[in-house]
This record gives C-alpha cells, structure tokens and sequence, in this order.
C-alpha cells in the first residue's frame, strides 16, 4: 500500500466520483455539445461535484482547475506555486459510447510539475495512484491489494498507444521514432499513460490539442513508474505556463533510459 496518507484519500475521493458517474452510465442521459464542441452529461457535472466538496475539505486553502469549473485568469492563476487539476471525467466521447474507456483524473501541481495524481477507471474499478517519491501502484478493485507498477525496457516490436477518438499519430511518425514494426493499441482517456506505467506499452505520442486536465494525473503515474512525458522539443511537460491551458503536443514514453530527444530530433517532425 502507497505510504502517503493524502494520496489514499484522494484516491477514494476519486472512487465516490466513480460512482457518481456509473449512477449516469447505467442509465438513459442526454448530451449537450459545449462551445469548445466537445460533449457534456450530468455525468461530468455530478463528478465534479463530488470531486470539489471533497477537496475542499482535504486542503480548504488550495484554489484548483478543473474542466467542468470556471477558470480563472492567468493574472491570478501565475502566483499559484499549488493547486488541485482535475478532470472529473476524461474521455467524454468513450462515456457516450459506452466503451467503458473514461476516467477520473485528479492531480496535485507544485511549480508546474505534478507530484501527486490518481486515476480512476469506473467501469473496471481499477485505480492508479502515485505521488513523488513513493512510486506509482495499482488496485484493481475497492478491496483489492495494491501492486506497485513499473515501466518495461522499449519491446522488439513496441507497442504505440494511440487514442480512440481523436486518431493517431501518422504512421510515419511512429515509423520514425520506434522502426517498422510497431504496433498499435487503440485506447480512450489518459488510460493510455497507465497501459504505459503497467509496462503493457512503451510510447503514447499525441499529435493535436489536449487541455492540462487530461494528462496531469496520468503523467504523475507514469513518471513514478518510471517513464516521462515529454514536449516535442524533448522537455518534461510543464503546467500553468500561461493564460491557455492548452497542451503542447507531446510524447509519453515508459522506458526512459533511451535518448528520446535526440530521436524527436531526428524523427524532424511536421
């Protein structure tokens, strides 16, 4: 079990939203379509919920950002050295299909680096959880016993995940970073880091936009098992970097021993 009392709470704040969202799941629900044109359900709203009241009384002081909040402006945001991001449920569209492929993503940012993030799968129960220094670990349900987790050595031929939804990288930009042979594993959410961090792939490389909510949590998980996340130029994703709360693209690895720089560099990227 992770020796870190506040990631245990947060971690089963995380499942009391996972069950504010099944209560949605397992029945009919209507859709609406926001003005960034992604979907909405009372699913998201009753998550944050959960997810805001349960914060409050972990930390009462600290401000958070969340993608089902108002946000406030970078004016005020700059001075922030700590604060709560979180996406109460990530993966909208797999919601809507019903695929089962969504989390819950909540994640404790110190100075732009996260140091403490959960993620929940709902359906699967599974929960992932790390916090800096006291690695990453994996519960498989409520009750179940916990497994630390780690990342594997880059596999002969890699695994590349790749989302659901929103489409992959280009296959030559897979073929320029990882050879010939890789192989794909399509899958929602900010599960791809995790199937990353459990060492069941070795690369995620979004091309396109994602907001800082949907990786925070995920990139705690697979730094602490080992892995990195990466901008495209090969520098570790940054949070709070200004008014936009839009990533950069990037490039989650698990096996960080190799010199991904140099082979972003070479892959000369479009």
């Amino acid at each position: 079990m992770p020796d870190h009392s506040l990631l245990l709470e947060v971690g089963r704040l995380a499942r009391r939203a996972g069950e504010a969202i099944m209560d949605v799941y397992r029945q009919d629900f209507d859709v609406e379509i926001k003005a960034d044109c992604s979907p909405l359900t009372a699913a998201d709203l009753a998550a944050q919920k959960v997810i805001a009241a349960g914060l409050a009384q972990l930390e009462p002081l600290l401000p958070m950002v969340s993608e089902e909040a108002s946000q406030l402006p970078w004016q005020e945001r700059r001075a922030w050295s700590r604060y709560w991001l979180v996406d109460p449920l990530d993966g909208t569209r797999e919601f809507v299909k019903r695929n089962g492929e969504f989390t819950v993503n909540i994640a404790l940012v110190e100075n732009g680096r996260p140091v403490l993030g959960v993620v929940l799968a709902p359906v699967t129960e599974e929960l992932f959880a790390a916090a800096r220094g006291h690695g990453a670990w994996w519960q498989v349900r409520p009750d179940g016993e916990w497994e630390r987790i780690s990342t594997r050595a880059l596999a002969n031929p890699p695994v590349a995940a790749g989302s659901r939804s929103h489409g992959g990288a280009s296959e030559l930009t897979l073929r320029r970073l990882l050879g010939e042979e890789y192989q794909l594993h399509a899958l929602g959410s900010s599960l791809k880091f995790c199937l990353i961090a459990r060492g069941s792939a070795d690369v995620y490389l979004r091309r396109g936009p994602t907001s800082e909510w949907d990786t925070a949590a995920a990139q705690c998980v697979l730094e602490e098992a080992g892995g990195a996340v990466l901008d495209l130029t090969g520098k570790p994703l940054h949070y709070n970097r200004g008014e936009s709360l839009i990533n950069p693209e990037f490039l989650a690895v698990g096996d960080a021993g190799i010199d991904w720089p140099a082979r972003l560099r070479e892959a000369e990227l479009p």
